[in-house]
């Protein structure tokens, strides 16, 4: 038989030199894999953490957030709508309902939203945000909108005002806003939250997750499943309000007394708008209470906002159902003037 040389790396040892390469080149490419991915979800970890962290410090403060608007800036430059958002509402929310009701918003004024501040509600915080902002841009015309719990917070404000500082609002949207913690339906939670808040407990993100979902779940009845999707993610995201201020609005709703503000708001007309089909807040006991409470204010509570989904305090998802119910407020209380029989064109 003829000799046949032993090729090294083909036969006995030079198989398992070829395999620890192999496992050495694979190695590598896992590592180098691995490497970047840790690399790059440490990256937006970062930038995440870096976001959060501007976001608390740009809201540890109550603040005036504005919509610029030229038609207002040019016919009334000296009127202002206030948005005073609802439970849970965020400064983006605020904006984006301001935004989707500004063609009607702007034929009476300005348009600027209360954005509250993530250390809590604080009432006497908010009257300075809006007299410092009246201030600076020479008001003297105020129009409030009361976005659901928003309408107690606007009437407590307009009491303020015009006791501390001579201010008389002009109009109190309520848009259906609870009268007191009886209106509000869900009960069970709504005393859980306020006692664990008054108790010193706070809610971790982690938790409030869970619970974010599962409250929207319960009521998806009066939702798509789109917006319990979208409402769930902007209440996890860094922007949306922190455990801290909606469980003080809790506890600012659990304890609301509103005929402290009784022969409080001079001439200020009010309005109550609303959907019996509410599942958040009884309409008929919101509206009948603010009605007879404030008798001497009301103006108006018969408009109603039927086909609003959810149909509760839904202005940013409803444009088409709540601007003609503004519109026609607006014209019956606020007429603008004809100017000899001409009206303002925008």
């Amino acid at each position: 038989m003829p000799y046949e040389p032993e090729v090294e790396g083909v036969d006995g040892d030079g198989d398992a030199d070829a395999r620890v390469l192999r496992h050495a080149a694979e190695l590598k490419r896992f590592s180098r894999r691995s490497l970047l991915i840790g690399a790059g979800s440490a990256s937006v970890l970062a930038a995440d953490m870096l976001f959060t962290r501007r976001v608390q410090a740009e809201r540890r403060v109550h603040r005036i957030l504005t919509v610029p608007d030229e038609t207002a800036e040019k016919y009334f430059p000296r009127a202002s709508w206030f948005l005073f958002p609802g439970y849970k509402t965020s400064w983006e929310e605020a904006l984006w309902i301001l935004s989707t009701l500004r063609g009607t918003l702007n034929k009476r004024g300005k348009l600027a939203a209360v954005g509250y501040s993530n250390t809590g509600l604080d009432i006497d915080e908010i009257v300075i945000a809006v007299v410092e902002h009246a201030r600076a841009n020479q008001l003297d015309t105020f129009y409030f909108y009361g976005h659901s719990f928003g309408g107690m917070v606007a009437t407590q404000v307009a009491a303020r005002l015009r006791e501390l500082h001579g201010i008389e609002v002009a109009f109190i949207l309520l848009d259906s806003s609870p009268y007191s913690k009886y209106d509000v339906l869900d009960q069970s939670w709504f005393e859980g939250v306020v006692f664990l808040y008054e108790s010193g407990f706070r809610f971790p993100t982690v938790v409030r997750g869970g619970y974010e979902l599962g409250e929207r779940m319960l009521h998806k009845n009066e939702r798509s499943w789109a917006q319990v999707v979208d409402q769930t993610l902007e209440q996890l995201s860094p922007i949306a309000p922190s455990s801290v201020l909606i469980q003080s609005q809790s506890a600012y709703i659990y304890h609301f007394d509103a005929t402290r503000f009784v022969g409080k708001l001079g001439g200020t007309r009010m309005a109550f708008i609303g959907n019996p089909r509410d599942r958040t807040v009884d309409y008929e006991t919101a509206r009948d209470s603010w009605s007879l409470t404030f008798k001497d204010n009301m103006a108006s509570d018969s408009q109603r906002t039927d086909g609003a989904r959810p149909a509760h305090a839904s202005p940013g998802w409803n444009p088409f159902v709540y601007r003609p119910v503004i519109e026609g407020l607006q014209d019956e209380l606020f007429p603008l003037p004809s100017g000899g029989g001409r009206k303002i064109a925008f």
